[in-house]
This record gives structure tokens, sequence and C-alpha cells, in this order.
């Protein structure tokens, strides 16, 4: 859990999440939306893997992110407890 907080803590890696929210991307893709650099991206992407936030699939030359679903679904749920009197 401490590397979910971790990896949601940081702006940069929310906003990755909210693109991959509307479709899969590769890290170039993700790069061009933000002007930072590619290997500040890449370990971007690295601390959501580690996460697992993201999942990470290769296809041909390229590596496409998506939203781990799953692991959100358990976040929301862990939240929810908090909720319930």
């Amino acid at each position: 859990m401490n590397k979910l907080f971790k990896a949601l803590n940081d702006e940069t890696r929310r906003e990755i999440l909210e693109l991959l929210r509307e479709k899969d991307l590769t890290a170039g893709e993700i790069a061009d939306k933000f002007d930072i650099s590619k290997p500040s991206i890449s370990h971007h992407l690295d601390i959501l893997k580690q996460a697992e936030l993201v999942n990470a699939e290769k296809q041909g030359q390229f590596i496409y992110y998506s939203l781990n679903t799953t692991v959100v679904d358990e976040i929301l749920k862990w939240v929810m407890q908090f909720t319930k009197k």
C-alpha cells in the first residue's frame, strides 16, 4: 500500500493516470503531453508500474501503458470502508 500512496503523491503521476483513463498510450505519447524529459516520464511510469497502477504491454517496438482498473477498484473499496459506520 505504501508504493501505491507514493505513486499517487505526485501530480505528474496523477496526470498520467488521467491520460490513461481515456486510452492506452505509449511512453512517447505520454511524454508529448508534458514539458519534462522522456527519462523523467519513464521514471514516473516505473513508479506507477511498481505500484501496479498501470500495466505495460509490448506491441512491436512500442510499449503501451494502460490503467490497471483492478488496483483502482481495490483502492476505492479500501477508502469506502472509512465512510461506513
